[in-house]
């Protein structure tokens, strides 16, 4: 039997420490509980652009497409501000959410009991947050055509379309009902029906696959706008929101937020099943390069650790050992360690990006 195989991508700036952490958990589930991974490793962003000239080589974009699952760090940099946009360290990663065709992102945003008091909102708000965003994402108002930047008389005009069919909606839809079975069994799809004529199709198919295919989930509809003030008011109230690429984008910013810092946050980006039946797969964190901490040991790599756990649960359907490694996480963090990111309470230890990532190595050597 063939081990399963990962691609690692660790990017630019604190990626490539964060991804570090990453491998020391990847060696203990091969070394403590039997679970070997080929790992193979590659260049994406404003390191593959220095390297070859180009945010993604052919080669590394084929080998994406061969492995069972691609964990990725982070991409850009101001260094790289004032290239041509075909060759910007982030048209990498848009490279390979579209030809890997994956179409749903799931950004969860979850508050856990040790940190409920660093989200800007009141404890009894966040404490034991536990939602998750499906962000359409290979279509929508980031794909659209025609876009550009133009002249139309005296001036200049820019231009995106945002621009849906019904099988993209339909697919995503199915993602977020199906994931909510697994989960609290309800759904909230947000839009702007109000104001957009995507938005009356969206909320039209939606409702259509809930109705045909899905009517034990429970199904409500809001405006994306009112959906971002109720995430601020009461986020409790949702389970599974799905939503549109740009939405989607927004909305789980908002909630990463919630949850105290971008440093926490994991995300999953979901395709159509491969051969094994296994949906192809990236999963990286949401937070970015940070390029003015690289290099200092003030990353913290939770997020991108918790993206791998990520992995073990949806390309290789180990949920065991993936909630073995969430309760780690969640282990050191009762504890009292934290990053520089999460520094500002009485009475907590600070420890290095590294020294995070032994911790929670420690914290899995004791669930065992």
């Amino acid at each position: 039997m063939t081990n399963p195989s990962l691609l690692i991508l660790p990017g630019d700036g604190i990626g490539p420490e964060v991804m570090a952490e990453v491998r020391k958990i990847i060696d203990w589930f091969g070394t403590k509980r039997d679970l070997a991974f080929d790992v193979s490793e590659g260049l994406v962003g404003g390191c593959s652009y220095d390297a070859h000239g180009t945010p993604l080589t052919d080669e590394t974009m084929e080998l994406a497409q061969s492995v069972d699952a691609v964990l990725l760090g982070a991409v850009g940099g101001p260094k790289y501000d004032n290239l041509d946009f075909s060759v910007k360290p982030e048209r990498g990663l848009l490279r390979l959410r579209k030809e890997m065709d994956l179409f749903a992102n799931l950004r969860p945003a979850q508050c856990f009991d040790a940190l409920a008091d660093f989200s800007s909102l009141k404890r009894d708000v966040v404490a034991g947050l536990d939602i998750m965003i499906v962000r359409e994402l290979t279509s929508g108002i980031y794909f659209g055509e025609p876009r550009g930047i133009f002249e139309e008389g005296n001036e200049r005009v820019g231009i995106n379309t945002q621009r849906y069919t019904e099988s993209e909606i339909e697919r995503v839809a199915r993602s977020a009902f199906e994931l909510a079975r697994r989960r609290g069994n309800k759904v909230c799809s947000m839009e702007k029906a109000n104001v957009m004529e995507s938005g009356v199709l969206w909320r039209e198919v939606v409702q259509k696959v809930h109705d045909e295919e899905y009517p034990d989930v429970e199904l409500s509809h809001m405006y994306a706008d009112a959906g971002a003030m109720q995430l601020c008011r009461w986020p409790k109230q949702f389970d599974v929101i799905v939503t549109d690429n740009l939405f989607g984008d927004l909305l789980s910013d908002a909630a990463a937020m919630l949850t105290g810092s971008l440093g926490m946050l994991p995300s999953a980006s979901l395709g159509a099943p491969m051969a094994n039946g296994r949906p192809k797969a990236l999963y990286e964190p949401v937070h970015g390069s940070a390029p003015d901490i690289a290099g200092q040991g003030k990353a913290n790599p939770i997020a991108c650790i918790l993206s791998f756990a990520m992995a073990l649960r949806y390309s290789f359907d180990l949920g065991d050992e993936a909630d073995r490694l969430e309760a780690a996480v969640e282990k050191v963090l009762a504890d009292g360690l934290r990053t520089a990111d999460l520094l500002g309470e009485e009475g907590v230890t600070p420890v290095s990006t590294s020294e995070m990532g032994d911790a929670v190595v420690a914290a899995l050597d004791a669930s065992v």
